[in-house]
């Protein structure tokens, strides 16, 4: 069989997750959408790590064929192993859960998706393993090397994001999507009408989703939509942001938003261009936000994030657990009339701090709301500010 071992020789853009440190501690399933980075992350992050991987045919064949081989080859000498696209073969898991018990091996174990591991009944180790996702890259991994419309436009994948031809691979993207995901997992019968209601739902990237409108759009039942639904939030390209629900003097409407893991491929699904100043802009730049903010949410432990609107039609952005509002705007010059959902939200009296993020070069004050340029937010949201 043909058994990797971990060298970390190809450079590549640092990632916030430390999963050296994480492992150090306990097994972890490392989850992300493909393409996100997790098999050369594994490769960085642990040198010389025995690796398992199950895209490999002949190492597919011969652990399915005796899950015992993984227990046989692993030696005292090995602390850590590694197992990518685990979802592959969660057989593998039992194998798995009696070398962590008997032998005290750390495992970590990567996939694009926990749907078949979690569909399947299969053993999740009962909690001797942690769960971490990783998503696209973040501005302050790549530091000098991002620039705010490229990251709107062809999105955070660091494939695509330093593509020569990022539409081209964007829409190749959506394609393998649909081939490896959902056929090879069987998680939808009918692929076509699947690729309408992908296509329809990246229309409501950002907004409250309408389901019985989308099942009309994409031509499939209402019943059929939520099992879509679910494939999207499974394979990890859907996140669902839920209300926040705590005001009392306007009441709040209860539906959860959606945003697509990534604003590249969310346009390109929506089949659109961007322009400065457009609504289709300033809904990317907001999906972009929520990805910093989804980012700063896993990789830090950080409080839940949530939006509010209310049944009145005011609505803020994102709510950071139950202390900052966040407003989106991406304008370079903001007028104070758009501070007042902000000021409706302050006047519920349970949150400390009301933040509008702008396209504005320097950061100014209007009454109890703080407006700041992206990047001074971002820079803030990473240094623990928000906590």
């Amino acid at each position: 069989m043909n058994t990797a071992y971990v060298n970390s020789s190809h450079p590549s853009i640092p990632r916030i997750l430390d999963l050296a440190a994480l492992m150090a501690k306990k097994s972890h399933f490392l989850f992300g959408p493909r393409q996100t980075g997790k098999s050369t992350l594994l490769r960085r992050a642990l040198p010389g790590c025995r690796l398992y991987d199950l895209l490999d045919t002949s190492t597919f064949l011969t652990l399915s064929q005796d899950p015992g081989r993984l227990g046989q080859e692993t030696m005292p000498g090995d602390e850590v192993v590694a197992i990518d696209e685990i979802q592959r073969l969660p057989i593998l898991l039992n194998e798995v859960h009696r070398l962590i018990e008997e032998r005290g091996v750390r495992f970590l174990m990567s996939g694009s998706s926990a749907r078949k591991l979690r569909r399947g009944g299969v053993n999740l180790l009962g909690g001797r393993a942690r769960t971490r996702v990783l998503h696209p890259f973040i501005r302050r991994e790549l530091g000098e090397h991002f620039d705010l419309n490229r990251a709107l436009s062809r999105g955070l994948l660091p494939g695509i994001y330093f593509s020569d031809a990022p539409d081209e691979d964007l829409k190749a993207y959506a394609g393998i999507y649909l081939q490896e995901e959902v056929v090879a997992e069987s998680a939808a019968r009918n692929i076509p009408a699947f690729s309408r209601f992908l296509r329809v739902a990246a229309l409501c990237n950002g907004t409250i989703v309408n389901f019985t409108k989308i099942a009309n759009d994409a031509q499939v039942p209402r019943t059929t939509l939520y099992e879509y639904f679910d494939v999207l939030r499974d394979t990890l390209i859907l996140q669902e942001l839920p209300a926040w629900r705590q005001s009392v003097k306007r009441k709040p409407i209860a539906s959860s938003k959606y945003f697509f893991f990534d604003p590249g491929l969310a346009r390109i699904l929506q089949g659109r261009t961007l322009a400065p100043g457009t609504p289709e802009y300033g809904l990317a730049f907001e999906t972009y936000l929520y990805h910093e903010l989804r980012c700063w949410s896993d990789y830090t432990d950080g409080p839940p994030l949530s939006y509010w609107r209310s049944t009145s039609g005011f609505e803020v952005d994102f709510i950071l657990g139950d202390h900052t509002a966040v407003e989106v705007k991406a304008r370079p010059t903001v007028p104070a009339s758009d501070m007042k959902p902000l000021l409706a939200l302050r006047e519920e009296g349970k949150l400390k701090r009301f933040i509008c993020v702008t396209l504005e070069p320097r950061p100014r004050q209007i009454g109890d709301v703080l407006l700041l340029p992206y990047g001074d937010f971002l820079d803030a949201l990473w240094a623990g500010e928000y906590q």
